[in-house]
């Protein structure tokens, strides 16, 4: 039995730094795609970024597969609903952050043997795998050679 948050946000802050440095050495189409967005990021980043409009943001998660959302619920105070989606229902609301969501995702997934969106299995084992280290011992070779590469 694994404690999926703090594993997951042990490994997260393990492997943060090599991430932000492999994001930043990337070249080609990918490389000018990831500068994109660490450009707009900044330092200090507030991981929770938000859709304004609450009518429209629901009316994308519904057709979502699997997703993690941010709905800001009042303006004046600042206040998120931070939750996670699974064939288009919310499973999981109120989860404070973005990481945390990520890791309760990951354990849906993981728990109900869900199949990870085929665009994102890359993302989902590296979750699944690095993060949570749940059947580790079965990397596949582009997930391998990036351990590798941010251990070293």
């Amino acid at each position: 039995m694994v404690h999926l948050e703090s594993k997951f946000m042990s490994k997260l802050d393990e492997y943060t730094p090599g991430l932000l440095k492999r994001f930043h050495s990337k070249g080609g189409t990918t490389g000018l795609k990831l500068k994109a967005v660490l450009i707009q990021t900044p330092s200090n980043p507030n991981i929770n970024i938000t859709r304004e409009d609450a009518d429209s943001a629901s009316q994308d998660l519904a057709v979502q597969g699997m997703a993690i959302y941010s709905i800001k619920t009042n303006a004046s105070e600042g206040s998120h609903d931070i939750g996670i989606v699974v064939e288009g229902i919310r499973v999981l609301t109120s989860q404070g952050t973005i990481p945390r969501a990520c890791c309760m995702l990951i354990g849906i997934a993981y728990a109900v043997n869900l199949a990870y969106p085929k665009q994102l299995n890359y993302t989902f084992e590296a979750f699944q795998k690095l993060f949570l280290e749940l059947d580790c011992s079965k990397l596949s070779p582009k997930l391998n050679s990036l351990k590798n590469k941010l251990l070293a």
